[in-house]
């Protein structure tokens, strides 16, 4: 696939032919690591008693100036207008109608400096809470969430679920679980479908299939007794997942939900993605990122923002009020991120480029603090002047709303690593 023509040009914008798993079922099975199982029944019960979180990925870095720190009127601002919110002297950019009016399930960090500017580092410090080390991988967000919110309750789903574009967005499966393991590796969703391949073949009758299973544990169970491995107990497990999987199918079909509430989503891309998110979520899925592409916007910025946010709008007011509705909000840590913002100065090219000095993200559910603004920029929006955080202090604040404790340790190799950076800690401002 071509880069997108508003894009950096660099390889972040590329599609990865690994993310699509090569169209087999067995490549289907490599990608959905050994978690437990059970049934419908127990899915509930997990969707009501513990954790979730969802991420909203917006690719390529959305301009904080086009959505939560608007600047009209100076130098930097653009042509939009800054319009109330549902809090009182909160204000967002008039892009974000429909957000406005759920900004009192919000809470905004406006005051994020990561000193950094590349698409692959500043993504790594959103989703780790660290600085990208040569020598050292730390796990994702999703990982860590699908590791440390599982409650031992048997979904028949994995926990770590990546929902992206069929065509480019940065999807696929990435080495994202680290020293976890791949048990919690996200399993990539293009366009929201099953993984490739993951249902039986047309024609297939149940007493062949049965029989095909049974020959492959056989072959499987010879072959282990000479070369067991850790890869390969987590290679053979996962054809169990795949197994339970194919019987929690409808879970990934949004045609079952109401006309009227797909309706509020939307039926473009997004919106279908949206309302997927919140199916899976409801059925136990510990973590879901959704990713929507492309914010990475060179130049006419304005005008692709006017496009992007467009498609945003609605269908994010959707979910959360579709989540309030369903009592799970309260149990649903959401995140809107990038891997930064643009610049504040606009360029020749009526663009904004990379800009991880002074920006936003938005919170909302869970433990978070409705309505809360934390940390400011200047008036241009050039500098923070106030509570200036960096991914670390968010990956705190994303545990701790949800229950964990961020200064617990992981052993592997039996030496400790910190869950998250132990040089900072959580936003308490916006923690409810």
């Amino acid at each position: 696939m071509p880069v997108c023509q508003y894009a950096c040009g660099s390889a972040e914008h590329m599609m990865s032919r690994r993310g699509f798993l090569g169209g087999t079922a067995l490549g289907a099975a490599a990608a959905l690591g050994p978690i437990g199982f059970g049934n419908a029944e127990a899915a509930e019960s997990l969707a009501q008693a513990s954790k979730r979180v969802l991420v909203i990925y917006l690719a390529g870095g959305v301009s904080q100036l086009e959505t939560w720190d608007p600047k009209p009127g100076t130098d930097t601002g653009g042509p939009f207008r800054a319009i109330p919110t549902s809090v009182p002297g909160t204000h967002f950019c008039e892009l974000l109608p429909e957000t406005a009016k759920q900004a009192h399930r919000l809470a905004v960090v406006r005051s994020i400096n990561i000193h950094e500017n590349s698409h692959s580092r500043g993504r790594t410090f959103m989703l780790t809470g660290r600085k990208e080390e040569p020598a050292f991988t730390y796990p994702h967000l999703g990982a860590v969430a699908a590791k440390l919110l599982n409650k031992g309750v048997p979904t028949g789903l994995p926990g770590h679920l990546h929902i992206f574009p069929a065509r480019g967005g940065g999807g696929g499966n990435r080495p994202d679980a680290a020293f976890l393991g791949p048990q919690y590796s996200s399993v990539p969703l293009a366009d929201g479908s099953p993984p490739a391949g993951l249902l039986p073949p047309t024609g297939l009758t149940s007493a062949a299939d049965q029989a095909r299973e049974a020959l492959r544990q056989k072959l499987d169970r010879q072959f282990l007794k000479s070369r067991r491995t850790a890869a390969t107990e987590a290679y053979t497990g996962s054809f169990g997942q795949a197994e339970e999987v194919i019987r929690r199918a409808d879970v990934f079909d949004v045609s079952r939900e109401p006309a009227k509430l797909a309706e509020k989503y939307g039926t473009h891309d997004f919106g279908r993605h949206l309302l997927l998110s919140r199916r899976l979520l409801e059925a136990g899925v510990n973590y879901v990122k959704v990713t929507h592409t492309n914010y990475d916007t060179h130049h006419e910025n304005f005008d692709f923002h006017i496009e992007q946010l467009g498609e945003f709008d609605r269908p994010f007011a959707a979910l959360l009020q579709d989540l309030t509705d369903r009592g799970m909000l309260a149990s649903t840590l959401v995140i809107v991120m990038s891997e930064f913002g643009r610049t504040p100065r606009i360029n020749d090219r009526y663009g904004r480029d990379h800009w991880g000095t002074a920006w936003s993200v938005a919170l909302a559910g869970a433990g978070i603090k409705g309505g809360a603004v934390v940390g400011k920029t200047n008036a241009n929006g050039t500098a923070v002047t106030d509570r200036e955080v960096h991914g670390g202090h968010l990956f705190h604040t994303y545990l701790q709303a949800v229950g964990l404790d961020s200064t617990t340790n992981f052993y592997p190799d039996n030496r400790p690593v910190p869950v998250a950076d132990p040089e900072v800690d959580a936003i308490s401002e916006i923690l409810a």
